[in-house]
Order: C-alpha cells, then sequence, then structure tokens
C-alpha cells in the first residue's frame, strides 16, 4: 500500500513539491492509476459512484520511493521486491482530471495548477480518441508541457495488439502534437494490475522537474475546490468553518493570517448588483491530508477558514483567488485580449476548422481556475473585447483558454489579458 501521510513528521515531505495532472479520454484509467499510486479513490461524489466517471477534480498525494538495496522504485515505504526500507525521494499531488467531453471546462480548470502531466492512453482503443487530442491542447495552451504518456490497460490486449498500439501514439505525438516521443517516456502499464508502475515512478521522479517557488511575494492561491465540511446534523457550538483548497501559486500563508477572496460575493446596492471581496481569517491548513502550520506553493492545499460555511459548500468558491489583503488583481468583468485560434477544432472526429471570433458570439473562457461566459463586444483582427457573465481575478498577461459553442464547447484558441 502506498505511504500513509495523514501525520508525516519530516518537514520536507510534509507539503508536495509538484502538481500532476492525470489527464486523457474518458474511462481509460486516470483515476485507477491515480489509485494505485496513492491509495485513494478520488470519485467521491455519489452521481461519480453511480456513473463510473470522474465529474469533479479529484485530489491525492504520494511519495515517490527508492529502495536502496536493490534500487526498485515504488510509493511505498518497503520495498515490494526484497522488502527493505525505502528511502523518499518527492512528495507530489495528483490532480485527477474529468475526460468526458462534456466537463472539458472542468479539465482546463484543473489544467491551471497542474505543474506537469501524465497522458494515460488505453490501449484497447485507437489512438488518439477525442479527449486525448482536446486534453494534451489544453495542456500546451495552459503552458504545461512536461508530459509523461501511459499506455494503460495492456492486460486487455495481446503482445502483438500492444506493439501495434504503442506505433499509434508515436505516430501521434509526431504528427499531432509538440512532443518529442525520442524525449517522451511512454510506458505500458496496467493500473489495475499494477504492473509496471515501477517503471513509472522512475519516469515520474527522473523527467518531472520541481518548478522553482516564490515564497517571498505576498501570498496567492488558486481556489479549485471550496467545501463545508460539517455532517447533517452539527450542533451550532461544533459547526466548523468553510473549507477553500487549491494551489498556492506564490508566497505563504500561516495559521491566524488574514486573507482576501475575490471576486468575492454578489450585493445589491441602491438596485445594482456588485461584487465584494471576502475577508477572513485561517484557522487551519492542511497539504491534502497532512496538517500543517504554515503552507507554501508545492502541492494542493485546504485552508480552513471562519467563514459561514454555507459559503463555501458544492465549490461556490471555486475559481476564485484568495491572497495577502489588497495585493491581489483587480476584478474583472471585461477582457481585452490577444487571441490565437487553433487550426482546428479538437475533441471532435472531423476537426472541423476553426472560424474566426465573432461580434456578439458568447464564448466560454477558463482564467486560472475559473471558467465564466462572456459576449464579444468586439471583434478584430487578432484582438477581441468581451464582455463576462461573471467576472474573474486576473492580472494583465494572464493566459485565457477559449472555447466556443459546437454542440457543446470546444477548445478553439487561448489568448493574453491586455491593459
Amino acid at each position: 500500500m502506498p505511504i500513509d501521510l495523514r501525520h508525516v513528521e519530516d518537514e520536507r515531505f510534509q507539503q508536495a513539491e509538484m502538481n500532476i495532472g492525470m489527464v486523457g479520454h474518458v474511462d481509460h484509467g486516470k483515476t485507477t492509476l491515480t489509485k494505485a499510486l496513492s491509495g485513494v479513490w478520488t470519485d467521491t461524489h455519489s452521481e461519480e459512484t453511480r456513473r463510473g466517471i470522474s465529474i469533479r477534480l479529484g485530489y491525492a498525494d504520494t511519495v515517490l520511493t527508492r529502495c536502496p538495496e536493490c534500487g526498485t522504485y515504488s510509493v511505498e515505504e518497503k520495498c515490494p521486491e526484497c522488502g527493505a526500507e525505502t528511502e523518499w525521494l518527492r512528495r507530489v499531488s495528483f490532480v485527477d482530471s474529468p475526460g468526458h467531453e462534456t466537463l472539458m471546462a472542468t479539465m482546463l480548470s484543473g489544467a491551471a495548477i497542474m505543474d506537469a502531466a501524465i497522458l494515460v492512453i488505453a490501449a484497447n482503443e485507437p489512438c488518439p480518441q477525442p479527449q486525448t487530442r482536446e486534453h494534451l491542447m489544453a495542456l500546451e495552451i495552459i503552458g504545461t508541457r512536461d508530459v509523461i504518456v501511459v499506455q494503460n490497460k495492456i492486460d486487455l490486449v495481446t503482445p502483438e495488439e500492444a506493439r501495434e498500439h504503442y506505433e499509434q501514439i508515436v505516430e501521434f505525438l509526431e504528427e499531432e502534437t509538440h512532443l518529442d516521443p525520442d524525449e517522451t517516456p511512454i510506458i505500458p502499464i496496467s493500473a489495475q494490475h499494477g504492473a509496471n508502475l515501477d517503471v513509472l515512478v522512475e519516469a515520474m521522479y527522473e523527467h518531472f522537474e520541481p518548478p522553482e517557488h516564490d515564497t517571498k511575494s505576498p501570498f496567492r492561491m488558486y481556489i479549485a475546490r471550496s467545501f463545508d465540511v460539517n455532517k447533517p446534523g452539527t450542533r451550532p457550538e461544533d459547526l466548523k468553518g468553510g473549507v477553500i483548497g487549491g494551489a498556492i501559486v506564490q508566497g505563504e500563508v500561516e495559521i491566524g493570517d488574514e486573507i482576501e477572496i475575490r471576486p468575492g460575493r454578489r450585493v445589491e446596492r441602491y438596485g445594482r448588483e456588485e461584487w465584494e471581496p471576502i475577508h477572513t481569517e485561517v484557522v487551519s491548513l492542511h497539504a491534502n491530508v497532512t496538517p500543517v502550520e504554515r503552507a507554501r506553493p508545492g502541492g494542493l492545499v485546504g485552508i480552513g477558514t471562519k467563514l459561514d460555511p454555507a459559503m463555501t459548500k458544492a465549490d461556490r468558491l471555486s475559481g476564485q483567488v484568495a491572497g495577502e489583503p489588497d495585493t491581489l488583481p483587480p476584478v474583472r468583468d471585461e477582457l481585452l485580449l490577444d487571441v490565437e485560434l487553433l487550426e482546428r477544432v479538437v475533441g471532435t472526429e472531423e476537426q472541423r476548422k476553426v472560424e474566426p471570433i465573432r461580434t456578439n458570439e458568447v464564448l466560454m473562457l477558463t482564467v486560472g481556475t475559473a471558467t465564466t461566459v462572456g459576449v464579444v463586444t468586439s471583434a478584430r483582427d487578432d484582438e477581441v473585447e468581451i464582455k463576462l457573465k461573471q467576472p474573474v481575478c486576473a492580472e494583465e498577461g494572464d493566459r485565457v483558454a477559449i472555447s466556443r459553442r459546437i454542440q457543446r464547447w470546444r477548445l478553439i484558441g487561448h489568448g493574453v489579458i491586455k491593459g
């Protein structure tokens, strides 16, 4: 079993060094692989359990280990080969994203906090599938370029079929992606049976380089989830404040710190709707399941607050930005973007040509972990102005993923915020 991280005493491993996305087409084994590497089944929502697919972003941590006796890589405290005690190498967080085509907005919001990614491709289906293309393009647009390809479910095909499928993956990488198959690990595994996971763990350790973290700038975090952790029937005096979760992108935060959340909450003043920042205090910190006194960039962090839990339940604050008061980017209900469109619409079998953006059309935009819809008020050459239905907290230079309604929302390009 993977290491239990609930009570880690070594400060070097109390928080993950990086976030690794699990991406790929629906039912190719992302959640099963996350479970094999972390011991955590991330599909916990009742509808996810009923339908057998991921609907929300899932999170889990693990520690990569190596046996000093026989050199075997694993995620366990005792070497699965020789039984010796392993040495801990690196703690990582997994972001398990949904692969269903109707949940692309959720995947895009998760991509914003991925430092690297594992692209899961099932060996018992032709490569590429529509969301294999779309997820890989989303990573490129967001700026995540460090990728390992996993050829999963090799237990369901013959050796000859596995080799033929491997060649399909190589051809896909060469002809349709920014990845070089000579430099991108392609690892055959069976997540269900744990086959070849030692090779995958070694590749994760050798191939993925944790980013350099800025701990000196004011604290800032992209909120990806928010929760009410109180069970029904909890007595009023025992209620706990709302919890926000996500990735710290800069700075550090400690228990007792005051934080600000933007855009905040919608209020009505003098007959007009406005957005008011939320201020609260940090009362607890968890690096995934490990309680900590201070949190920094790296991995996924949960922050317990004094907020009314009704404000945080059911991901109500997902997509917002938390940080040190008076240091956050402006709240914008309009965006001016420099736009670069793709040649073809990804995520569809026919891959139709991307038409220019038109004035008055409706687009879906993903900024950080926020997803909103906007109407184009002006479109000229490679510059567009968009009026947002719901505002975002973002600064000049931030990247924006752009999707268009083609039966459902399809990724068509990206933009950079101006001004």
